[in-house]
């Protein structure tokens, strides 16, 4: 079995350090870790230490490195917008994405979403998902965490497809399947996947009009929550992300 990953803002360069915070906690009185024990600590930017317990203490868990690596970011960048959604949905997806290795979540508040962010809710479920990212980066053992980037109006998505070097619309009447779409070797990859009463003619036609393609997976419709989860499964081995 995979060593279990923790997370630190910043990975020490000592051979042996702390591992403290709530990470620590966690390891010492949740995980309850013993020395001689192996996990892994990154910073979620690449790097990776694979360390042994020496002590476990009230203040956390003292470690001593056994192995370094530094993993490279992908050739790709894999953005997903995604629409707010009502309840758990919005969780579910971005844990599943990030599980399947999407590298930036942007929400979305489309015009048929039917959640809001405004003032003190926009605060805290961003910070809900930010934090579903963390423990799902923790989950799948991944060096590098999301990225989860404030909410986005449906003008700055069209201002990101314009920069993006492909881009594409989850649509149940897109004109091609997604995987017809020629991908370029390397670059930012940008995928709409909209709200559960789908994307807005206008909305669509704007993301159109700015370079985006309108596709689709299959004849199934999918939820939200599993739409970007889905199209990031068919993606991956198309890139070489999955061997």
């Amino acid at each position: 079995m995979t060593n279990a990953l923790f997370l630190m803002d910043e990975l020490p360069a000592a051979e042996s350090f702390l591992l403290g915070g709530s990470e620590g906690r966690h390891a010492g009185t949740v995980v309850r870790v013993q020395p001689g024990e192996q996990f892994q600590v990154g910073d979620g930017r690449g790097s990776v230490a694979t360390v042994q317990v020496q002590a476990v203490s009230a203040d956390g868990v003292q470690v001593l490195v056994l192995e370094r690596r530094v993993e490279p970011p992908p050739a790709h960048t894999l953005i997903v917008v995604q629409a707010l959604a009502k309840g758990d949905r919005a969780e579910l997806a971005v844990e599943t994405m990030t599980e399947l290795g999407v590298d930036v979540i942007v929400p979305w508040s489309a015009s048929r979403s039917i959640v809001r962010w405004r003032d003190d809710r926009a605060d805290k479920s961003l910070a809900r998902w930010r934090a579903t990212a963390r423990e799902a980066t923790k989950q799948s053992r991944r060096a590098w965490a999301p990225e989860v980037t404030e909410a986005h109006s449906t003008a700055k998505v069209r201002a990101l497809i314009d920069g993006a070097d492909w881009a594409a619309a989850l649509h149940e009447e897109g004109s091609e399947p997604l995987l017809a779409t020629p991908l370029p070797p390397s670059g930012r990859l940008v995928l709409i996947v909209g709200p559960e009463g789908g994307i807005a003619g206008d909305e669509l036609a704007g993301f159109v009009a700015a370079g985006a393609r309108p596709v689709r997976l299959g004849d199934p419709v999918l939820r939200t929550s599993t739409a970007g989860a889905a199209a990031l499964a068919a993606l991956s081995p198309a890139l070489g992300r999955w061997g």
